[in-house]
C-alpha cells in the first residue's frame, strides 16, 4: 500500500491508521477473482485492485465523519483521533490517488470510476436526505444500498475482467453478479443483526436498532404493521416500539428483538436476500465454467447460508 503514503506525515499517518486496522479487502479480492476469467498476471489487475481498495477506504473516512463514528474496525476512527477536517481531506487524498492510478490504466478506467463515484455520492446523498414525500421507505432503502454499496462492488468485478483481457460479455455479467452479491451481503447483515445471537455472529444483536437505523426487517415490519385494522396485540406493540420507543434502553431493545424475530418480516427479509443471491447466481452460471466460476458460486452459497 505504498501508493497511499505521500510525503506529508499527517496524511501518511492517517492513511496508515485505517489501512492497518484491517478489513476483509473484499472488493480487491473480487478484482483478483474476476481476473481469473482472463490473464490474471496482467499487471493492470493489481493496479486496479489497489485503486478499488483506496476508493473504498476513502468512502469509509467520509462515512465516519457523517455518522460521527468513534470506532472503525475496533480502532479509533480517524475523525475521532484527529478531526473531521483531517478525515475528510485524507479521504479526498485517497480518492485522488485512486484516480491517478486509474488514469494510468486509460480513459475507460477513468470513465467507469467516474460513473461509480457518481453512484456512490448519489446513494450517500439519498441516505442523508431520506425518502421523498410519498416515496416507499423500503424502495428508498434499496436504492441507497444499490448505489452506495453495490456500485463499487460491481466495478470491482468489472475491473478484474476488463484488465485481465476477458471478453466484454464476461465483464458485463461479472459486474452484474457482483452488484447483486454485494447488495445481498449488505441485506444479510440486516438479517443477522436481528436474528442471530452474539455467539453465532460475533456481533451484538440489535446494533442498528439501538442506533435508530431502519434496516430491511424493520422496514418490512413497519409496512405490515402500519394499518391498525386486523393487527394483533404483538403487531401493535412492535409498531409502537419501532416508531416511538427509545431503543437505547436495553429492556425495550430486547423486547423489540423478540417481537421482530417472531414477525413475518424476518422471513420476508430472508426471501429478499435470497432473491438477490439467485440473481447473482444466474449471471455466474452463464460464465465460462472452471475454478473461477466455482469460487463465485461458493460465495453465493455462503451469503445465502449466512442469511439463513
Amino acid at each position: 500500500m505504498a501508493t497511499a503514503h505521500p510525503g506529508d506525515e499527517l496524511f501518511t499517518e492517517a492513511s496508515r491508521h485505517s489501512i492497518a486496522a484491517g478489513g476483509k479487502r473484499f472488493r480487491a479480492l473480487l478484482v483478483l477473482l474476476a481476473a481469473q476469467f482472463g490473464d490474471p498476471n496482467d499487471p493492470r489487475v493489481i493496479q486496479a485492485a489497489v485503486a478499488i481498495e483506496l476508493t473504498h477506504l476513502a468512502t469509509l473516512f467520509h462515512d465516519d465523519v457523517m455518522d460521527e463514528a468513534e470506532v472503525r474496525r475496533g480502532h479509533p476512527s480517524v475523525n475521532s483521533r484527529w478531526s473531521n477536517s483531517v478525515a475528510i481531506l485524507t479521504g479526498d487524498f485517497l480518492f485522488a490517488k485512486a484516480s491517478l492510478i486509474l488514469a494510468g490504466l486509460g480513459p475507460e478506467a477513468v470513465r467507469i470510476q467516474a460513473e461509480t463515484f457518481n453512484r456512490l455520492v448519489a446513494g450517500q446523498l439519498s441516505e442523508t436526505i431520506g425518502p421523498r414525500p410519498g416515496q416507499d421507505p423500503l424502495d428508498h432503502y434499496m436504492h441507497v444500498i444499490t448505489e452506495k454499496t453495490g456500485s463499487l462492488i460491481a466495478t470491482s468485478g468489472q475491473f478484474g475482467a476488463l484488465f485481465s483481457g476477458a471478453p466484454a460479455e464476461v465483464a458485463t455479467r461479472i459486474s452484474a453478479a457482483c452488484e447483486q452479491l454485494g447488495v445481498a451481503w449488505q441485506l444479510s447483515d440486516d438479517v443477522i443483526d436481528i436474528a442471530s445471537d452474539s455467539a453465532q455472529s460475533g456481533k451484538t444483536p440489535g446494533t442498528d436498532l439501538r442506533q435508530g437505523v431502519r434496516t430491511l426487517p424493520v422496514l418490512y415490519a413497519l409496512r405490515s404493521t402500519g394499518e391498525p385494522a386486523g393487527q394483533s396485540g404483538a403487531d401493535r406493540r412492535l409498531h409502537e416500539l419501532l416508531a416511538e420507543a427509545d431503543l437505547t434502553d436495553d429492556a425495550l431493545l430486547a423486547e423489540t428483538l423478540v417481537l421482530l424475530r417472531a414477525h413475518p418480516a424476518l422471513a420476508e427479509s430472508r426471501a429478499h436476500v435470497l432473491s438477490w443471491v439467485q440473481g447473482a447466481r444466474n449471471e455466474i452460471m452463464a460464465l465460462p465454467s472452471g475454478p473461477a466460476q466455482a469460487a463465485f458460486l461458493a460465495m453465493c452459497d455462503f451469503v445465502e447460508k449466512r442469511a439463513g
